[in-house]
């Protein structure tokens, strides 16, 4: 086993799916000699040529449509978009060409394609550097959405990501690049399966879902309220769509209660769908309200640190909810 960066094992995944499959190409802003702004892509121009590491125009648009009619043609690229705040202007190439094309052509074609995008806040980004835009996205039928958390699911389930079928859209909480370490196997084959969750730390009093940058604080807070007794189950959801009903309801089932964190906006954010789903399917076994904890409904994450450290969720405030949750 050797320990990397969340980062690190990025790069190594793309590192083994361009060695292993020549179809596989990126493509992106500054992803050539530069790496990509955070160096994800590092190292890997001079590696496999301008031919397969490919510069774009600063146009997301473009980096998408390309993206789109390569893989029709057989081909499987990674579009890096540089931040995803700048998504946006490609939101139409994706919502209504790539996760329709296979439904549209009644399994005919397909967009084998994988969207990388840094997301989420708590580097000083300020409003357009540090947006999370996963519920746009997770709601569209058609469109896999991956969130991982550490260096081992994140090569494991961005390599699935390449090899699947349809467009994925992998979003890495890129404060957490170089801050998240782990242990990943070395030689050997890593490929985690798009779609399952995780229970990474076992509970017995509340349930407490999360993903991305949140899971790696969530696992703080729990560790934080287990000395004052009150035993926390985590789930690493890793994927939002599809997202893992069984497991969801599996652990509220045991704990009877249910704490949701995400960093996007409260307000329509991905911890709804999780709080419909247990309100539908597990009312009967919850002993408190569904609890959601995440960003207040402000446009953006501030600038300023004082004002970003309000705006986003942390290990104290999740270890706060769990108390409240646990003694109700």
């Amino acid at each position: 086993m050797a320990e990397m960066t969340l980062i690190e094992a990025l790069r190594q995944a793309m590192d083994e799916e361009l060695a292993r499959d020549e179809r596989v190409f990126i493509v992106g802003e500054d992803v050539g000699a530069r790496g990509g702004v955070f160096r994800a892509t590092l190292g890997l121009f001079d590696k496999y040529g301008p031919d397969r590491v490919i510069d774009s125009p600063l146009a997301e648009l473009s980096i998408i449509g390309v993206g789109i009619g390569a893989a029709l043609y057989g081909m499987r690229p990674i579009c890096e978009i540089q931040f995803a705040d700048f998504i946006h202007p490609a939101f139409n190439q994706i919502v209504s060409e790539a996760a329709r094309l296979c439904y549209r052509s009644n399994g005919e074609w397909t967009a084998p394609m994988v969207i990388r995008a840094p997301y989420g806040g708590g580097i000083g980004g300020g409003l357009y550097h540090s947006q999370s835009i996963e519920a746009f996205y997770a709601h569209v039928p058609g469109l896999k959405v991956v969130v991982p958390s550490n260096p081992h699911d994140a090569k494991g389930l961005l390599k699935s990501a390449v090899r699947d079928p349809n467009p994925v859209l992998f979003l890495e909480p890129k404060k957490g690049y170089r801050l998240i370490k782990g242990e990943v196997a070395e030689g050997e084959e890593i490929l985690v399966p798009i779609g399952p969750a995780r229970v990474s730390r076992p509970g017995r009093d509340v349930s407490l879902f999360a993903y991305g940058m949140m899971h790696y604080y969530a696992l703080q807070a729990a560790a934080a309220v287990a000395a004052e007794g009150i035993e926390v189950e985590v789930v690493d959801l890793r994927t939002l769509a599809p997202v893992d009903r069984p497991a969801i309801l599996a652990s509220v089932r045991k704990t009877g209660k249910a704490l949701i964190v995400h960093e996007d906006n409260l307000t329509g954010g991905y911890g709804a769908e999780i709080a419909a789903i247990l309100a539908e399917e597990a009312f009967t076994d919850l002993d408190a309200p569904v609890r959601r904890l995440a960003a207040p409904d402000v446009p953006g994450v501030p600038f300023s640190h004082p004002m970003q450290d309000w705006f986003m969720p942390d290990p104290a405030k999740i270890a706060a909810a769990l108390r409240e949750l646990a003694a109700y």
